[in-house]
Protein backbone atom coordinates (compact mmCIF):
# COMPACT_ATOMS: atom_id res chain seq x y z
CA UNK A 1 0.00 0.00 0.00
CA UNK A 2 1.27 3.78 -0.91
CA UNK A 3 1.72 6.12 1.68
CA UNK A 4 -0.90 7.78 -0.23
CA UNK A 5 -2.82 5.09 0.11
CA UNK A 6 -2.15 4.94 3.54
CA UNK A 7 -2.85 8.23 4.49
CA UNK A 8 -6.69 7.82 2.83
CA UNK A 9 -7.53 4.66 4.80
CA UNK A 10 -6.08 6.94 8.19
CA UNK A 11 -8.33 9.81 7.46
CA UNK A 12 -11.13 7.97 6.28
CA UNK A 13 -11.46 5.97 10.03
CA UNK A 14 -11.02 9.56 11.35
CA UNK A 15 -13.99 10.74 9.78
CA UNK A 16 -16.36 7.96 10.52
CA UNK A 17 -14.65 8.04 14.29
CA UNK A 18 -15.96 11.53 14.54
CA UNK A 19 -19.38 10.47 13.17
CA UNK A 20 -18.89 13.25 10.03
CA UNK A 21 -20.67 10.57 7.66
CA UNK A 22 -23.62 13.40 7.35
CA UNK A 23 -20.96 16.58 7.55
CA UNK A 24 -18.33 15.73 5.36
CA UNK A 25 -17.97 15.90 0.95
CA UNK A 26 -14.75 14.65 2.82
CA UNK A 27 -14.60 11.11 1.31
CA UNK A 28 -15.58 12.53 -2.24
CA UNK A 29 -11.91 12.67 -4.05
CA UNK A 30 -13.84 13.47 -7.57
CA UNK A 31 -14.98 16.22 -9.08
CA UNK A 32 -18.58 17.31 -7.73
CA UNK A 33 -21.02 17.31 -11.09
CA UNK A 34 -22.29 20.98 -11.64
CA UNK A 35 -25.67 21.84 -10.33
CA UNK A 36 -27.79 23.66 -12.13
CA UNK A 37 -30.71 24.13 -9.81
CA UNK A 38 -30.96 23.72 -5.98
CA UNK A 39 -34.18 23.42 -4.19
CA UNK A 40 -35.82 22.56 -0.85
CA UNK A 41 -36.24 18.90 0.37
CA UNK A 42 -37.39 19.43 4.14
CA UNK A 43 -37.76 22.51 6.11
CA UNK A 44 -37.08 22.01 10.19
CA UNK A 45 -38.59 24.30 12.15
CA UNK A 46 -36.87 27.82 10.69
CA UNK A 47 -34.50 26.04 8.84
CA UNK A 48 -34.03 24.88 5.19
CA UNK A 49 -32.52 21.69 3.60
CA UNK A 50 -31.94 21.59 0.25
CA UNK A 51 -31.29 18.97 -2.73
CA UNK A 52 -27.29 19.86 -2.86
CA UNK A 53 -27.12 19.17 0.92
CA UNK A 54 -28.74 16.18 0.88
CA UNK A 55 -27.12 14.99 -2.14
CA UNK A 56 -23.71 15.24 -0.98
CA UNK A 57 -24.39 13.58 2.33
CA UNK A 58 -26.14 10.49 0.77
CA UNK A 59 -23.30 10.29 -1.77
CA UNK A 60 -20.74 10.41 1.30
CA UNK A 61 -22.95 7.81 2.97
CA UNK A 62 -22.99 5.30 -0.21
CA UNK A 63 -18.59 5.42 -0.98
CA UNK A 64 -18.28 4.53 2.86
CA UNK A 65 -21.06 1.46 2.83
CA UNK A 66 -18.92 0.40 -0.21
CA UNK A 67 -15.82 0.71 1.52
CA UNK A 68 -16.97 -1.44 4.70
CA UNK A 69 -18.84 -4.01 1.76
CA UNK A 70 -22.18 -3.24 2.49
CA UNK A 71 -24.86 -3.96 -0.14
CA UNK A 72 -26.29 -0.90 -1.12
CA UNK A 73 -30.00 -0.63 -0.83
CA UNK A 74 -32.28 1.78 -3.31
CA UNK A 75 -30.60 5.16 -3.52
CA UNK A 76 -34.38 6.39 -2.30
CA UNK A 77 -33.80 3.98 0.71
CA UNK A 78 -30.75 5.67 1.48
CA UNK A 79 -32.26 9.32 0.66
CA UNK A 80 -35.28 8.80 3.61
CA UNK A 81 -33.34 7.76 5.94
CA UNK A 82 -30.19 10.48 5.68
CA UNK A 83 -32.59 13.30 5.19
CA UNK A 84 -34.41 11.94 8.64
CA UNK A 85 -30.21 12.08 10.10
CA UNK A 86 -30.16 15.80 9.19
CA UNK A 87 -33.57 16.60 10.53
CA UNK A 88 -32.38 15.30 13.70
CA UNK A 89 -29.26 16.83 14.04
CA UNK A 90 -30.69 20.17 12.76
CA UNK A 91 -32.98 20.81 15.41
CA UNK A 92 -30.30 19.44 18.06
CA UNK A 93 -28.15 22.18 16.48
CA UNK A 94 -31.04 24.93 16.71
CA UNK A 95 -31.29 23.73 20.22
CA UNK A 96 -27.69 24.30 21.16
CA UNK A 97 -27.95 27.79 19.46
CA UNK A 98 -30.87 29.21 21.05
CA UNK A 99 -29.58 27.86 25.00
CA UNK A 100 -25.88 29.65 24.14
CA UNK A 101 -23.53 26.55 23.41
CA UNK A 102 -21.29 27.72 21.11
CA UNK A 103 -17.90 26.48 20.40
CA UNK A 104 -15.14 29.61 19.71
CA UNK A 105 -12.24 29.18 17.22
CA UNK A 106 -9.81 29.27 19.76
CA UNK A 107 -11.40 25.93 21.77
CA UNK A 108 -11.79 24.54 17.85
CA UNK A 109 -8.03 25.28 17.12
CA UNK A 110 -7.00 23.23 20.20
CA UNK A 111 -9.67 20.42 19.07
CA UNK A 112 -8.06 20.01 15.65
CA UNK A 113 -4.32 20.27 17.19
CA UNK A 114 -5.53 17.06 19.26
CA UNK A 115 -6.55 15.34 16.23
CA UNK A 116 -3.92 16.11 14.16
CA UNK A 117 -1.36 14.96 17.38
CA UNK A 118 -2.91 11.59 17.46
CA UNK A 119 -2.73 10.78 13.82
CA UNK A 120 1.20 12.08 14.44
CA UNK A 121 1.13 15.12 12.21
CA UNK A 122 1.54 18.61 12.50
CA UNK A 123 -1.62 21.49 12.09
CA UNK A 124 -0.23 21.87 8.49
CA UNK A 125 0.35 18.95 7.65
CA UNK A 126 -3.01 17.42 8.85
CA UNK A 127 -4.15 20.02 6.42
CA UNK A 128 -2.21 19.45 3.83
CA UNK A 129 -3.41 15.82 3.68
CA UNK A 130 -7.06 16.38 4.22
CA UNK A 131 -6.58 18.36 1.04
CA UNK A 132 -5.11 15.89 -0.81
CA UNK A 133 -7.44 13.48 0.34
CA UNK A 134 -9.95 15.68 -1.69
CA UNK A 135 -11.50 17.12 1.89
CA UNK A 136 -11.95 20.72 2.25
CA UNK A 137 -10.28 22.15 5.29
CA UNK A 138 -12.96 24.76 5.87
CA UNK A 139 -15.54 21.90 5.76
CA UNK A 140 -13.88 19.78 8.20
CA UNK A 141 -13.46 22.84 10.90
CA UNK A 142 -17.20 23.18 10.37
CA UNK A 143 -17.90 19.35 10.98
CA UNK A 144 -15.77 19.34 13.97
CA UNK A 145 -17.41 22.56 15.68
CA UNK A 146 -20.79 20.32 15.28
CA UNK A 147 -19.78 17.52 16.91
CA UNK A 148 -18.51 19.44 19.41
CA UNK A 149 -21.24 21.70 20.01
CA UNK A 150 -23.57 18.64 20.10
CA UNK A 151 -20.98 16.64 22.65
CA UNK A 152 -21.71 19.87 25.18
CA UNK A 153 -25.37 19.90 24.30
CA UNK A 154 -25.73 16.28 25.23
CA UNK A 155 -23.01 16.86 28.75
CA UNK A 156 -25.81 19.88 29.67
CA UNK A 157 -29.27 18.46 28.63
CA UNK A 158 -28.50 14.49 30.04
CA UNK A 159 -25.27 13.67 31.28
CA UNK A 160 -24.75 16.42 34.16
CA UNK A 161 -28.17 15.44 35.32
CA UNK A 162 -27.74 11.74 35.56
CA UNK A 163 -28.38 10.54 39.07
CA UNK A 164 -27.13 7.09 40.56
CA UNK A 165 -28.36 5.98 43.87
CA UNK A 166 -26.64 3.43 46.43
CA UNK A 167 -29.41 1.16 46.01
CA UNK A 168 -29.42 1.28 42.43
CA UNK A 169 -25.66 0.25 43.10
CA UNK A 170 -26.64 -2.40 45.20
CA UNK A 171 -29.25 -3.94 42.89
CA UNK A 172 -26.57 -3.97 40.06
CA UNK A 173 -24.15 -5.92 41.83
CA UNK A 174 -26.47 -8.22 43.40
CA UNK A 175 -28.04 -9.04 39.67
CA UNK A 176 -24.61 -9.25 38.36
CA UNK A 177 -23.68 -12.10 40.74
CA UNK A 178 -27.48 -13.78 40.62
CA UNK A 179 -26.92 -14.05 36.89
CA UNK A 180 -23.09 -14.17 36.35
CA UNK A 181 -23.04 -11.32 34.03
CA UNK A 182 -19.94 -9.17 34.21
CA UNK A 183 -18.73 -5.87 32.43
CA UNK A 184 -15.67 -7.95 31.43
CA UNK A 185 -17.30 -9.74 28.63
CA UNK A 186 -17.62 -7.63 25.78
CA UNK A 187 -20.52 -7.95 22.88
CA UNK A 188 -20.27 -7.36 19.07
CA UNK A 189 -23.85 -6.58 17.74
CA UNK A 190 -25.61 -4.59 14.93
CA UNK A 191 -28.46 -3.20 15.90
CA UNK A 192 -32.14 -1.79 14.41
CA UNK A 193 -34.44 0.82 15.51
CA UNK A 194 -37.64 1.56 14.93
CA UNK A 195 -38.90 4.65 16.86
CA UNK A 196 -41.93 5.12 18.77
CA UNK A 197 -43.61 8.58 18.11
CA UNK A 198 -44.24 10.40 22.21
CA UNK A 199 -47.77 10.02 22.92
CA UNK A 200 -48.27 6.97 20.46
CA UNK A 201 -51.62 6.13 20.01
CA UNK A 202 -52.18 2.19 19.84
CA UNK A 203 -52.57 1.86 16.23
CA UNK A 204 -49.00 3.62 15.86
CA UNK A 205 -47.36 1.19 18.53
CA UNK A 206 -49.11 -1.60 16.74
CA UNK A 207 -47.86 -0.54 12.94
CA UNK A 208 -44.41 0.09 14.42
CA UNK A 209 -44.23 -3.01 16.17
CA UNK A 210 -45.42 -5.00 13.19
CA UNK A 211 -42.56 -3.11 11.26
CA UNK A 212 -40.16 -4.18 13.60
CA UNK A 213 -41.07 -8.00 13.54
CA UNK A 214 -41.18 -7.75 9.69
CA UNK A 215 -37.58 -6.53 9.72
CA UNK A 216 -36.93 -9.46 12.28
CA UNK A 217 -38.66 -12.18 9.83
CA UNK A 218 -36.40 -10.41 6.55
CA UNK A 219 -33.42 -10.88 8.55
CA UNK A 220 -34.41 -14.70 10.02
CA UNK A 221 -35.29 -15.55 6.39
CA UNK A 222 -31.50 -14.85 5.10
CA UNK A 223 -31.22 -10.96 4.18
CA UNK A 224 -28.10 -9.20 5.11
CA UNK A 225 -28.81 -7.34 8.49
CA UNK A 226 -26.55 -4.30 7.61
CA UNK A 227 -28.32 -3.86 4.76
CA UNK A 228 -31.65 -4.07 6.43
CA UNK A 229 -29.89 -1.51 9.14
CA UNK A 230 -29.42 1.29 6.65
CA UNK A 231 -32.74 -0.08 4.80
CA UNK A 232 -35.27 0.69 8.28
CA UNK A 233 -33.21 1.24 11.51
CA UNK A 234 -33.48 4.97 12.65
CA UNK A 235 -30.74 4.57 14.89
CA UNK A 236 -27.74 7.22 14.48
CA UNK A 237 -25.87 3.83 13.63
CA UNK A 238 -28.27 2.95 11.25
CA UNK A 239 -26.71 4.10 8.41
CA UNK A 240 -23.45 2.19 9.00
CA UNK A 241 -25.33 -0.79 8.69
CA UNK A 242 -26.56 -0.91 12.04
CA UNK A 243 -22.63 -2.19 13.40
CA UNK A 244 -22.22 -1.02 16.77
CA UNK A 245 -18.71 -2.57 17.36
CA UNK A 246 -17.81 -4.50 20.76
CA UNK A 247 -19.77 -2.92 23.36
CA UNK A 248 -18.97 -3.89 27.40
CA UNK A 249 -21.06 -5.76 28.55
CA UNK A 250 -21.34 -3.15 30.98
CA UNK A 251 -22.01 -0.19 28.91
CA UNK A 252 -25.15 -1.80 26.94
CA UNK A 253 -28.57 -1.14 28.31
CA UNK A 254 -29.88 -3.67 30.54
CA UNK A 255 -32.44 -5.07 28.34
CA UNK A 256 -29.47 -5.55 25.17
CA UNK A 257 -27.62 -7.60 27.41
CA UNK A 258 -30.38 -10.20 29.28
CA UNK A 259 -31.57 -10.77 25.18
CA UNK A 260 -28.15 -11.54 24.23
CA UNK A 261 -26.70 -13.40 27.04
CA UNK A 262 -28.69 -16.62 25.61
CA UNK A 263 -27.29 -16.07 22.06
CA UNK A 264 -25.03 -17.95 19.98
CA UNK A 265 -23.12 -15.87 17.33
CA UNK A 266 -24.80 -14.94 14.37
CA UNK A 267 -28.41 -15.14 15.79
CA UNK A 268 -31.43 -12.96 15.54
CA UNK A 269 -32.94 -11.61 19.02
CA UNK A 270 -36.41 -11.28 19.81
CA UNK A 271 -38.57 -8.19 19.22
CA UNK A 272 -37.61 -5.81 21.98
CA UNK A 273 -39.69 -3.00 23.54
CA UNK A 274 -37.78 0.49 24.62
CA UNK A 275 -39.11 3.78 25.65
CA UNK A 276 -37.23 4.69 22.39
CA UNK A 277 -39.33 1.74 20.51
CA UNK A 278 -39.00 -1.30 19.41
CA UNK A 279 -35.49 -3.20 18.68
CA UNK A 280 -33.80 -6.04 17.03
CA UNK A 281 -30.42 -7.09 17.39
CA UNK A 282 -27.80 -9.50 15.74
CA UNK A 283 -24.82 -11.35 17.74
CA UNK A 284 -21.62 -11.19 15.91
CA UNK A 285 -19.51 -12.47 18.83
CA UNK A 286 -18.74 -12.33 22.16
CA UNK A 287 -15.31 -12.50 24.08
CA UNK A 288 -13.69 -11.85 27.18
CA UNK A 289 -14.76 -13.39 30.78
CA UNK A 290 -16.08 -12.78 34.25
CA UNK A 291 -12.97 -12.49 36.07
CA UNK A 292 -13.55 -11.03 39.53
CA UNK A 293 -11.98 -7.88 40.50
CA UNK A 294 -8.76 -8.78 41.93
CA UNK A 295 -8.23 -7.71 45.34
CA UNK A 296 -6.65 -4.10 46.02
CA UNK A 297 -5.03 -2.63 48.82
CA UNK A 298 -4.01 0.68 49.74
CA UNK A 299 -2.81 3.17 52.87
CA UNK A 300 -4.69 5.12 54.44
CA UNK A 301 -3.80 8.03 56.46
CA UNK A 302 -6.43 9.29 59.91
CA UNK A 303 -5.54 12.83 59.97
CA UNK A 304 -6.63 15.62 61.65
CA UNK A 305 -5.93 19.61 60.83
CA UNK A 306 -6.56 23.26 62.30
CA UNK A 307 -6.77 25.33 59.17
CA UNK A 308 -5.65 29.45 59.24
CA UNK A 309 -7.01 31.16 56.17
CA UNK A 310 -4.92 33.84 55.34
CA UNK A 311 -7.07 37.23 53.68
CA UNK A 312 -7.07 40.96 53.38
CA UNK A 313 -7.18 40.77 57.44
CA UNK A 314 -5.03 38.04 58.24
CA UNK A 315 -1.54 38.07 57.20
CA UNK A 316 0.74 34.96 56.38
CA UNK A 317 2.68 36.73 59.60
CA UNK A 318 -0.20 36.72 61.86
CA UNK A 319 -1.60 32.98 60.52
CA UNK A 320 1.94 31.49 61.61
CA UNK A 321 2.47 33.38 64.74
CA UNK A 322 -0.62 31.91 66.24
CA UNK A 323 -0.66 28.39 64.33
CA UNK A 324 2.88 28.44 66.32
CA UNK A 325 1.21 29.13 69.34
CA UNK A 326 -1.76 26.44 69.25
CA UNK A 327 1.37 24.05 68.12
CA UNK A 328 3.26 24.44 71.80
CA UNK A 329 -0.03 24.22 73.51
CA UNK A 330 -0.84 21.25 72.26
CA UNK A 331 2.72 20.07 72.71
CA UNK A 332 2.25 21.06 76.68
CA UNK A 333 -0.94 19.14 76.63
CA UNK A 334 -3.73 21.01 75.15
CA UNK A 335 -6.43 19.07 73.06
CA UNK A 336 -5.98 19.19 69.55
CA UNK A 337 -9.93 18.54 68.73
CA UNK A 338 -10.49 21.80 71.31
CA UNK A 339 -8.29 24.40 70.04
CA UNK A 340 -9.49 22.93 66.34
CA UNK A 341 -13.32 23.62 67.07
CA UNK A 342 -12.00 26.75 68.25
CA UNK A 343 -9.39 27.69 66.08
CA UNK A 344 -9.57 26.26 62.59
CA UNK A 345 -11.31 28.22 59.43
CA UNK A 346 -11.85 24.58 57.24
CA UNK A 347 -15.21 22.80 57.69
CA UNK A 348 -14.01 20.02 59.67
CA UNK A 349 -13.67 22.14 62.86
CA UNK A 350 -17.12 21.18 64.19
CA UNK A 351 -15.43 17.43 64.23
CA UNK A 352 -12.36 18.93 66.11
CA UNK A 353 -10.33 18.80 62.62
CA UNK A 354 -10.84 15.43 61.89
CA UNK A 355 -10.67 14.76 57.82
CA UNK A 356 -11.05 10.52 58.73
CA UNK A 357 -9.44 8.34 56.00
CA UNK A 358 -7.83 9.48 53.35
CA UNK A 359 -6.10 8.22 50.13
CA UNK A 360 -3.13 9.25 48.70
CA UNK A 361 -4.47 12.14 46.24
CA UNK A 362 -7.18 13.10 48.27
CA UNK A 363 -5.04 16.32 49.15
CA UNK A 364 -3.68 19.21 47.80
CA UNK A 365 0.39 17.98 47.48
CA UNK A 366 1.65 20.06 50.25
CA UNK A 367 -0.53 18.87 52.94
CA UNK A 368 -0.21 15.47 51.66
CA UNK A 369 3.47 15.45 51.57
CA UNK A 370 3.91 16.97 55.50
CA UNK A 371 1.26 14.35 56.61
CA UNK A 372 3.49 12.06 54.84
CA UNK A 373 6.26 12.41 56.41
CA UNK A 374 4.87 12.45 60.18
CA UNK A 375 4.74 9.59 62.03
CA UNK A 376 1.33 8.56 64.17
CA UNK A 377 0.81 10.76 66.76
CA UNK A 378 3.54 13.80 65.81
CA UNK A 379 2.64 17.44 64.76
CA UNK A 380 3.57 19.42 62.16
CA UNK A 381 5.01 22.54 61.57
CA UNK A 382 3.25 25.30 60.12
CA UNK A 383 1.93 24.07 56.50
CA UNK A 384 1.39 26.43 53.71
CA UNK A 385 -1.20 25.18 51.23
CA UNK A 386 -3.15 27.51 48.44
CA UNK A 387 -6.04 27.02 51.39
CA UNK A 388 -3.67 29.15 54.24
CA UNK A 389 -1.18 27.53 56.66
CA UNK A 390 -2.06 24.56 59.27
CA UNK A 391 -1.33 22.56 61.54
CA UNK A 392 -1.10 18.42 61.15
CA UNK A 393 -1.39 16.04 63.19
CA UNK A 394 -1.46 11.92 61.88
CA UNK A 395 -3.47 9.48 64.24
CA UNK A 396 -3.08 5.95 62.58
CA UNK A 397 -2.55 4.28 59.21
CA UNK A 398 -3.18 0.99 58.05
CA UNK A 399 -3.68 -1.00 54.80
CA UNK A 400 -7.50 -1.55 53.51
CA UNK A 401 -8.97 -3.22 51.19
CA UNK A 402 -10.55 -1.32 48.76
CA UNK A 403 -11.85 -3.80 45.81
CA UNK A 404 -15.15 -3.24 47.27
CA UNK A 405 -14.97 0.46 46.76
CA UNK A 406 -13.89 -0.09 43.33
CA UNK A 407 -16.68 -2.81 42.13
CA UNK A 408 -19.19 0.28 43.65
CA UNK A 409 -17.03 2.50 42.05
CA UNK A 410 -17.40 0.97 38.33
CA UNK A 411 -21.07 0.06 39.04
CA UNK A 412 -21.78 3.57 39.84
CA UNK A 413 -19.89 4.36 36.38
CA UNK A 414 -21.42 1.80 34.00
CA UNK A 415 -25.12 2.29 35.43
CA UNK A 416 -24.36 6.57 34.26
CA UNK A 417 -23.15 5.35 31.00
CA UNK A 418 -26.54 3.33 30.91
CA UNK A 419 -28.75 5.77 32.01
CA UNK A 420 -27.27 8.81 29.95
CA UNK A 421 -28.02 6.55 26.99
CA UNK A 422 -31.38 5.64 27.60
CA UNK A 423 -31.92 9.57 28.33
CA UNK A 424 -30.55 10.65 25.52
CA UNK A 425 -32.26 8.43 22.93
CA UNK A 426 -35.55 9.31 24.74
CA UNK A 427 -34.61 12.77 24.71
CA UNK A 428 -33.91 13.17 20.94
CA UNK A 429 -37.33 11.25 20.54
CA UNK A 430 -38.69 14.10 22.25
CA UNK A 431 -37.36 17.01 20.26
CA UNK A 432 -37.64 15.12 17.21
CA UNK A 433 -41.08 15.46 17.53
CA UNK A 434 -41.79 18.49 18.76
CA UNK A 435 -39.72 20.11 16.01
CA UNK A 436 -41.63 21.38 13.07
CA UNK A 437 -40.87 19.23 10.06
CA UNK A 438 -42.08 19.73 6.13
CA UNK A 439 -40.57 17.45 3.64
CA UNK A 440 -40.60 18.79 0.27
CA UNK A 441 -38.12 15.48 -0.93
CA UNK A 442 -41.12 14.03 -3.83
CA UNK A 443 -42.08 17.19 -5.22
CA UNK A 444 -40.63 18.36 -8.10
Amino acid sequence: MTTAQMAKRKFERLLVALGLILGCAAALAQPQRIVLADRIVAVVNNEVITQSDLRERVETVMRQLERSGTRIPPREVIEQQVLERMIVDRAQMQFARETGIVVDDAALDAAIARIAQNNGLSVADFRAALERDGIPYDRFREDVRTEMVLSRLREREINSRIQVSESEIDNFLAEQQREGVDSNIEFHLSHILIRVPEHATPDQLAERRQRAQEVRNRALAGEDFAQLAVAFSEAPDGLKGGDMGWRDAGKLPELFVKAVAALQPGQISEVLRSPAGFHVLKLHDRRGSATPLEAMTVEQTRVRHILVRTNELVSEEEALRKLTVLRERIVQGADFAELARLNSDDASAARGGDLGWVLQGDTVPEFERAMNALAPGEISRPVKTPFGYHLIQVLERRVADVSGDRKRMEARRILHERKAEEAYQEWLRQLRDRAFVEYRLEEG
